[in-house]
């Protein structure tokens, strides 16, 4: 059975929906497909934080602004559907008990006051310091730094008292991305998107132009633009058109828990841990853990950002939590293969930010753990625009951002699809961008974790 569609996007995760929202709403375009063999929003998607922030270093300035960019989208997105995705903007909050990382902190925020993220204020008292509370949608902008340990207690009394420094970023909120996907599903379907609910078996081109998707139900799709946004499975994807793209998966977990005990706060939308720290067991335990080399790593020392989202409601709590500990490469596979200690490790962790979470010790069986995978570069900055077949068009390696970016990542990679004038930015998200030589330079002294949480 063959067919004739426009363009074919491949993956219903966030970043697909969203093309294909731009592509048909945005710019008016019919005859649009969107293939995925998964129910939409249903892998990746489905197990994101649902957070947002535009706190990311550089070098350059292009990933602020694309977060900016992205930003603005979802506030658009939220005024025009009255509320119903729920958008925050609360801040994330950095903390920390080491004096050493105030000036690092005060440098950062610097530097990312001159690369758009908003000015840089330092407080050593509350008087001109505006504090987050949940809900309120204050809508301030920048990097607040307070370095008086007695006004952090004063102001967050459940943090640990041996907190130094707090670094309040204020364009980072949370939003129901599962309202976003299924409204932009909606919005796109209702304008003829077309929803296939097919696994795609094999590409095909002709003179360097794409040709034919064939898909597993025998159907084959003739086009002349795709956009592949297949989130994980985009290494796959690439192999089918020949091409090797320089993206890996990694695997990253997250607990959810019910928040019965009501000992964490919500200052802000997101609180991190900012320093290493060895975790708190007992001496059996750690005679325990010792005695066997499956299970000594879990007395050494772990890297600072164990981090949690307060959800639900003050009435009814939950948080979700996680901790980029292991950021080993990892082949796809489904289910993910968490660590059995994966909840305990997080909650032990959290205690040394909020010591009331130790409320939670010996409990790590009671939350849902699930995860999924960051198909990242080696940069950590997405892939948004053309590869070198004509007519087809990447929005991947997305990493842990792909849910805040996007509606960024999607209007970059629609302009591109339909030649509309193109920010400056877009140059440094082109798959191309690794034929620079320049460019190329620059890898070699860049952090894989640049901009990870």
């Amino acid at each position: 059975m063959a067919s004739q569609t426009d363009i074919v996007v491949l993956g219903a995760g966030m970043a697909g929906i969203a093309v294909a929202y731009h592509l048909a709403v945005k710019h008016n375009l019919k005859n649009i497909a969107l293939v995925d063999e998964r129910a939409p929003l249903s892998l990746t998607s489905s197990r994101g934080t649902m957070a947002y922030r535009n706190w990311f270093p550089g070098p350059g300035d292009a990933m602020v602004r694309l977060l900016n960019r992205s930003i603005d989208l979802l506030q658009e997105i939220d005024t025009q559907t009255n509320h119903a995705i729920q958008l925050s903007q609360n801040g994330y909050m950095y903390l920390t008990a080491r004096e050493s990382q105030i000036e690092t902190w005060r440098a950062l925020a610097r530097d990312a006051e001159q690369r758009g993220v908003g000015k840089f204020r330092e407080h050593h008292n509350r008087q001109d310091y505006l504090a987050s509370i949940v809900m309120a949608n204050s809508f301030v902008n920048g990097t607040d730094l307070i370095t008086n340990p007695e006004t952090i207690r004063e102001l967050y009394p459940r943090v640990t008292p041996d907190a130094v420094a707090l670094l309040h970023v204020r364009r980072c909120g949370a939003f129901d991305s599962h309202a976003l996907g299924n409204w932009l599903l909606a919005q796109a379907r209702a304008r003829g998107v077309q929803l296939l609910r097919d696994r795609v078996e094999k590409i095909s081109t002709r003179g360097n132009r794409i040709e034919t998707v064939s898909l597993a139900s025998g159907a084959h799709i003739s086009t002349r633009t795709l956009v592949i946004a297949a989130g994980p499975l985009l290494p796959e994807i690439a192999r089918m058109l020949e091409i090797e793209l320089p993206v890996y998966n990694e695997l990253h977990a997250k607990i959810t828990l019910r928040d019965t005990a009501r000992v964490f706060p919500r200052y802000a939308d997101l609180l991190l841990w900012d320093d290493a720290q060895e975790l708190e067991w007992s001496a059996a335990e750690r005679a325990r853990f010792g005695a066997s080399t499956e299970t000594r790593w879990l007395c050494a020392e772990f890297p600072g950002g164990v981090h949690f989202l307060p959800k639900g409601t003050a009435d009814n709590p939950s948080i979700m939590a996680l901790w980029t500990y292991d950021a080993r490469a990892s082949e796809f596979a489904e289910p993910p293969p968490i660590a059995p200690h994966y909840a305990e490790i997080v909650l032990r962790g959290l205690a040394r930010m909020i010591p009331e979470v130790r409320v939670y010790f010996g409990r790590g069986r009671d939350v849902v753990v699930d995860g999924g995978y960051y198909c990242k570069t080696r940069e950590n900055r997405p892939l948004l625009g053309p590869l070198p077949i004509d007519g087809v068009y990447v929005c991947g390696a997305l990493s842990g951002f792909g849910i805040m970016a996007s509606q960024g990542a999607a209007d970059l990679v629609s302009a591109h699809v339909v030649g509309a004038p193109l920010p400056a930015y877009a140059k440094w998200f082109l798959p191309a961008r690794y034929q620079d030589a320049e460019y190329r330079a620059q890898l070699e002294h860049w952090d894989a974790r640049s901009g990870q949480l």
